[in-house]
């Protein structure tokens, strides 16, 4: 196959989005150059700047990226399966990153702490997935985050059980539930409602405070203790 002439390889070095990231830094390259970087080739009539100009085009955000139907990239020539792994391993390291850089700066103090730390993580989700972040007598540090359940809460009794059990595997001495509503809508429901008063009540029974439910929207949250319904 004849190589076309505007391969990366013959652009001026400077311009070239590997070579500027080991010369400038990364931070001083555009999504579209981050992106060329990760996909490595484009496909035949493109390089792969290209491909990720036209990736970015169609897709905005790398968030938008994270969270989108696989089918959705099976418009773009030269993308395959391997290529979007890279993609989204790629997201999820930087996730990651971020939240490990906030656990280890705080005392949980609040619900925004809260939503600062998984918001980036929960917004996106296309299920409901519920967490519990178990926390120490100080709310520092964080003891653990733990995935409880995926999939709306139905049956309250054995979600709590299981929230209990590792709150003591974890020696927590309070916890924080989190959830979030794939509908974009924080607001609780009778049910999420019905849920916190069992959770609180099987708390003070084996000494673990609940400190609050969090439930994720789109961008926002609510709070039940922001909201004094943790009684």
């Amino acid at each position: 196959m004849k190589k076309y002439e505007n391969a990366i390889k013959n652009w001026p070095e400077d311009e070239r989005p590997r070579e500027k990231l080991f010369k400038f830094g990364e931070h001083t390259l555009s999504d579209t150059e981050l992106l060329a970087i990760l996909l490595r080739t484009g496909s035949k009539g493109q390089d792969a700047v290209a491909l990720a100009r036209n990736i970015i085009q169609e897709f905005k955000t790398f968030r938008n990226m994270s969270h989108t139907d696989i089918r959705r990239w099976k418009k773009f020539k030269g993308l395959g399966q391997a290529k979007i792994a890279q993609i989204k391993a790629a997201i999820e390291i930087g996730r990651r990153f971020r939240e490990e850089k906030i656990k280890k700066k705080t005392k949980i103090t609040c619900a925004k702490e809260v939503a600062k730390l998984l918001m980036p993580r929960m917004r996106d989700l296309k299920f409901e997935l519920f967490k519990v972040l178990f926390l120490d007598g100080q709310n520092q540090p964080i003891l653990g985050i733990v995935d409880i359940e995926q999939g709306s809460i139905t049956q309250a009794s054995p979600v709590i059980r299981e929230i209990m059990h590792k709150a003591l595997q974890n020696f927590a001495a309070a916890l924080i539930c989190v959830h979030n509503h794939p509908s974009g809508n924080p607001n609780p429901s009778r049910e999420d409602k019905d849920f916190t008063t069992e959770l609180v009540s099987a708390g003070k029974l084996l000494q673990i405070k609940v400190l609050d439910h969090i439930i994720f929207g789109n961008d926002n949250h609510f709070s039940f203790a922001d909201e004094g319904l943790m009684k």
